[in-house]
């Protein structure tokens, strides 16, 4: 399911700090999950969900401490990729494709294959079957956002990373997320949730950012 260089192993942060803006949003954070593990991200808007999740992707770099991919240091961005997944909060949907040439440029990009069998797979399991050759131009913003998820069952790694992945969803999405979250993390996969809410997500470490939270001034409430 994986590929060998990017087997599960336990993903940890120690004494991790970092900046935005010049600003200092959080300093002295660790955490640790283990293959199978599941990690939900709380905290006030501006406590820097995004920012640590930008930063467990390899997308930025802490101003101290250390993320580990078992005993390794995570050093090397270009091996950390193949590692991992990252759905944020833009979709990167090109309206003119399809709802299935979509997922397959993604799959191309990731996997460097195309493989009809893992689309289909995906978008069966989000609930897309029946709008793959659909414009994705004429999707609701629920559908769009259940085809970017779609991109992590069509080209599977261990560490999924997602921000906010439950906005937008009805109650039968979510139960599509609940149940792929599940399947991934039965096969020895790992997910970071950054949510205000996360019923979706059972057995999960929660990580409350305000508890690492930096004192300034002035309060800053967008989360970049």
């Amino acid at each position: 399911m994986f590929k060998d260089r990017a087997k599960p192993e336990p993903f940890s942060g120690k004494d991790l700090g970092c900046r935005r803006g010049g600003r200092l949003v959080f300093a002295g954070l660790n955490f640790r999950l283990d293959p199978g593990g599941a990690l939900v991200l709380r905290g006030a808007n501006g406590s820097g969900k995004t920012t640590l999740l930008r930063l467990m992707a390899g997308l930025s770099q802490p101003t101290a401490g250390k993320l580990a991919w078992g005993d390794s240091d995570v050093e090397d961005a270009e091996l950390h990729a193949t590692r991992l997944r990252y759905v944020s909060h833009l979709d990167a949907i090109k309206p003119a494709q399809t709802v299935a040439e979509n997922l397959a440029f993604w799959r191309a990009l990731w996997r460097r294959d195309a493989d009809n069998n893992s689309v289909g797979g995906a978008l069966t399991a989000m609930g897309l079957s029946h709008l793959a050759d659909y414009p994705a131009r004429h999707l609701s913003a629920g559908q769009r956002h259940r085809l970017a998820l779609a991109r992590v069952v069509a080209a599977p790694a261990p560490l999924w990373l997602l921000d906010e992945p439950g906005n937008a969803l009805d109650e039968q999405s979510l139960n599509a997320l609940s149940q792929i979250i599940s399947d991934h993390r039965a096969n020895g996969g790992m997910v970071v949730v950054a949510s205000h809410g996360a019923a979706f997500v059972s057995d999960a470490q929660v990580l409350d950012l305000g508890k690492f939270a930096v004192a300034h001034p002035t309060h800053w409430s967008d989360e970049l």
